[in-house]
C-alpha cells in the first residue's frame, strides 16, 4: 500500500487521533518539550514505530523545512463518499462548502481548516483541474482534514443536482454579484460554492447554484483571496443556521 508523509505538530497529533493506519513517527533529534512527549505516546499508543532523525533529514523527508520536528507516515487520505454527508440532511441543518478548482493547497488546506471551525458538515472538491488532499494542504488545515469529511468528485455539477435533490440550497460567490452576501436569510440544508484563485467560478457550475452572492468591499482593492472570501461567507451562514441553536458535533 502507498504511504503518505503528515508532518507539522497538528497535523500528525490530528492524524494519530483520526482513523488512518499509522507506520513510523519521526521526531527530531533533540525535541524533548510536552507536545513532543505526548505525541509520541500517542504514535505508540497506535502502535507505531518512533524514529529519531536530525532536523535536516527531516526537512529532505518532508521536502519543506516547515514540519515542526516531527513527520508521521500513514495510510493514503481516505476520501468520503457525497452519499455519506446527505445521511441525517433532513433531520438537521447542514453547511456544507464546494471548491470549484482551487489549485492551491495551502488554500486548500486553509478553506478546510475554516470550514471545520465554522461546523460544516464536509467539504466537496472535484478530481480535475483542482488540489486534493497533500501533506501542505494537511499541514494548512492544521489538522482538520482528519476532523471534516472531504468528498472528491468527478462532475462538481452533477453534484450540485444531487444536492438540490435533497434538500440543500447552493450558493455561489461571485464578486460582481447584485445580491450581498449580508442580505441573504440563510436556513435549511446550505452549500456554498468557491470558486479558484484566479477565475472564479465556472460558467456551469454559476449556473447550477440557486444564488450568486458578492462580499461588498470598502476599500481600493478588487478582490479578497479565495480562502478568505470562503472564510467570511462560510461564517455568515453559520451565524444564520446556527445562531441561535447548538452547533452540530463534528
Amino acid at each position: 500500500m502507498k504511504e503518505e508523509l503528515v508532518f507539522g505538530v497538528n497535523p500528525v497529533r490530528e492524524a494519530l487521533r483520526g482513523t488512518r493506519e499509522v507506520h513510523e513517527l519521526y521526531v527530531q533529534s533533540n525535541a524533548s518539550d510536552h507536545r513532543a512527549d505526548g505525541i509520541i505516546e500517542l504514535a505508540r499508543q497506535r502502535g507505531a514505530r518512533v524514529i529519531r532523525r536530525e532536523r535536516e533529514d527531516l526537512t529532505r523527508l518532508c521536502g519543506s523545512s516547515h514540519h515542526q520536528g516531527m513527520a508521521l507516515k500513514v495510510a493514503p487520505f481516505a476520501y468520503t463518499e457525497l452519499d455519506d454527508l446527505l445521511v441525517g440532511s433532513s433531520d438537521k441543518n447542514i453547511l456544507l462548502l464546494l471548491l470549484d478548482g482551487i489549485q492551491d493547497p495551502h488554500n486548500l488546506g486553509a478553506l478546510i481548516r475554516t470550514a471545520a471551525c465554522a461546523g460544516a458538515g464536509g467539504v466537496v472538491i472535484p478530481k480535475d483541474r483542482a488540489c486534493g488532499i497533500t501533506a501542505t494542504a494537511e499541514k494548512s488545515s492544521a489538522g482538520a482534514v482528519e476532523t471534516v469529511p472531504v468528498v472528491r468528485v468527478v462532475n462538481l455539477t452533477k453534484a450540485i443536482d444531487v444536492l438540490k435533490r435533497n434538500g440543500f440550497w447552493v450558493y455561489g460567490l461571485e464578486g460582481g454579484a447584485r445580491q450581498s452576501l449580508y442580505d441573504v436569510r440563510f436556513s435549511g440544508n446550505v452549500a456554498i460554492v468557491v470558486g479558484s484563485e484566479g477565475d472564479g467560478i465556472r460558467q456551469l457550475v454559476a449556473r447550477q447554484c440557486d444564488q450568486m452572492m458578492s462580499i461588498p468591499l470598502y476599500g481600493g482593492v478588487g478582490s479578497l483571496n479565495a480562502s478568505v472570501a470562503g472564510g467570511i461567507a462560510l461564517f455568515e451562514a453559520a451565524r444564520g443556521l446556527y445562531g441561535r441553536v447548538s452547533v452540530p458535533e463534528p
